[in-house]
This record gives structure tokens, sequence and C-alpha cells, in this order.
């Protein structure tokens, strides 16, 4: 089945681009892109979790293994295999921790993770970060990737910020320069950073 990707068309690249005229020469030069998007919001969270700190196409790997040692990415699943099964396929056992700790959360009810659906991203980032080892770049890459939210910009992320230097030609970023730049993208700053990530990839 194919995997569905992040929605987002001409309404959002005019209003950048006119918003800022540099980083609408980059989405004029890099053209459409497509991020594949995870609609289980759970299967979404472990993903997440599995890719803190590491590189995309390590988390790719990790994430090939984990899906062929589980089958289906649920609680159930994930807390029926053992512990040095998950960490065989290239989680550390911090991130085993966690991502046992929110199955368990999820199978017994204490998470209730689909009404995430129905709450602000505030309150999604809320809800989340109150679980171990879930902090706000892990919430933010869920409202991304599975709740396709249109308004988020993760400051935590290396890649945008990387790629917010390279754009607009800065050594560094400070954390007030990154809220400029968002407050400039909104309401769809998900898009910028799309392009950001990209910018952030070229050579």
């Amino acid at each position: 089945m194919e995997q569905p990707i992040y929605q987002y068309g001409k309404t959002e690249t005019d209003a950048l681009s006119a918003a800022d005229p540099v980083l609408g020469a980059a989405i004029e030069r890099i053209g459409p892109i497509e991020r594949a998007v995870m609609p289980d919001l759970f299967e979404a969270l472990i993903n997440a979790i599995a890719g803190q700190q590491i590189s995309s196409k390590a988390l790719a790997t990790v994430w090939a293994r984990l899906c062929d040692a589980v089958g289906s990415v649920t609680p159930n699943n994930l807390l029926a295999i053992g512990e040095e099964c998950l960490r065989a396929c290239g989680l550390s056992g911090r991130k085993v921790q966690y991502m046992r700790s929110v199955a368990q959360a999820v199978a017994s009810g204490a998470l209730d993770i689909h009404s995430l659906v129905d709450k602000t991203d505030e309150e999604v980032i809320r809800t989340l970060t109150a679980l171990p080892g879930v902090g706000q770049w892990t919430a933010e890459m869920l409202l991304i990737f599975s709740l396709q939210r249109p308004n988020v910009l993760a400051y935590d992320d290396l890649g945008i910020r990387r790629g917010m230097c390279r754009l607009y030609g800065m050594d560094t970023l400070s954390k007030a320069q990154f809220d400029v730049y968002y407050a400039r993208y909104t309401p769809y700053a998900t898009v910028a950073g799309l392009y950001l990530w990209a910018v952030a990839a070229e050579l």
C-alpha cells in the first residue's frame, strides 16, 4: 500500500513566497516536496522516539528492522517482544524503555492517544511531553508527520536550524531570530519547514 504524503499546495507556497521572497526562491527552485506521513498515531509516536538524535537514513534502517521484528506496530505487539530483540533493531536501551512505557500507557488506557486529534498543538505537546522520553521535538514530529498540523516548526531540529542558516546566510541562529522567521511563515510554518529541511540537505 502506498504511504500517504503531507498534503499542501499552491495556497501555502504562494503565501510563503509573498511573506518571504528568499524562501520563495527556494520553493521555486526545489519544487513540490513529498514527505511521507503516518496516520496511525501510536505508530507515528514510536517512529518519532526511534528517530531521536539520529539521521533520517539511520532511522529508516532501524524502523525497517523494528517493523520486521514486531510486524504491525501496535502497543500489544511492542510489549510482547523482548527488550533484547528491540535493542537488536538498533535501538538504545533508553529508547526501548521509552517505547515500552508509551505502549503500556496506551494499552492500559492511561493515554487516550486518539484524543490527540481533537487537541490544539499546545495541548498535544503538553500531553505527550508528560510521557517519559517524549520531549518537545518528538511531540512536534507527531504534529507534523501524523496529525499534519499546518503551523509547526521545530527549533530543536538541527536540520531546520541548518536550513535557516544556509538559506539566509547566517553562521548561527538565536531563538529570537528563529521566532521572527516563524512569525513570518505563520500560518504555514510546517510547509516552510519541509523546504528548510530540503535546503539543509543540499550539497
